[in-house]
């Protein structure tokens, strides 16, 4: 994205940081080219946690599992968070890094397709992360929003595309043309669905909360 870097490196000055085994797996996701959540995300997504104190969390995209160890440093006593991923070796990974931190009884990992895994998902839960295939998000918000509690929230990382997604799809790249419409068709859904009511953010590389609504928003608003 186009955000003064002078900017974000005085926010990242005036953050106090993760504990330790948080840090140690930051680094070494950022050593292996794993992307996880910038600190933007990660503030944000600690401020909402505590206010909302939600008590089932679903994360679409576990990676290394950096960001749901980092959400279970936030929800109360009893809250639990169940996170999908498919990719063997961040799978194995991401186990281990939820032993070491003890969170095995906060942290349910489930493997495999997270299309298929949603489709086999109860309701409901109060609070969704999603951070998986960038292209795959308008797939999966059927799904999501079957799953997601009335008055419960969905946040979704990465929505901006490094800036991308206000250009035209021919200005982008070939190989990201298919992800760069699907995301634009995402933001319209996420903007206009009546089961929502969502805000999108420059935050990070771009994120939306949505609340899902008890009642259907009013016409014209």
């Amino acid at each position: 994205m186009n955000v003064d870097e002078r900017m974000i490196t005085y926010i990242r000055s005036l953050d106090r940081g993760e504990n330790e085994r948080l840090r140690s797996i930051e680094q070494e996701a950022v050593k292996d080219h794993v992307p996880i959540i910038r600190k933007e995300t990660a503030g944000l997504l600690k401020v909402l946690l505590r206010m909302q104190k939600p008590e089932k969390l679903l994360e679409v995209g576990a990676a290394v599992g950096f960001s749901s160890i980092l959400m279970s440093e936030y929800i109360e006593p009893g809250a639990t968070i169940t996170t999908i991923e498919k990719f063997e070796p961040r799978i194995i990974k991401a186990k281990e890094n939820i032993k070491k931190a003890g969170k095995m009884d906060v942290i349910t990992l489930l493997e495999g397709d997270a299309l298929e895994i949603l489709k086999g998902l109860e309701p409901s839960y109060d609070f969704i992360f999603m951070d998986a295939a960038k292209g795959q998000y308008i797939h999966f918000l059927p799904e999501v929003l079957r799953l997601l509690a009335p008055g419960g929230t969905l946040v979704s990382d990465n929505v901006l595309q490094d800036g991308d997604i206000v250009q035209s799809r021919y200005a982008v790249t070939r190989r990201n043309r298919t992800i760069h419409s699907r995301m634009r068709d995402y933001l319209w859904e996420l903007k206009h669905n009546d089961a929502l009511e969502t805000v999108i953010l420059p935050v990070g590389d771009g994120m939306t909360i949505s609340t899902k609504l008890t009642a259907p928003a009013p016409e014209g608003v």
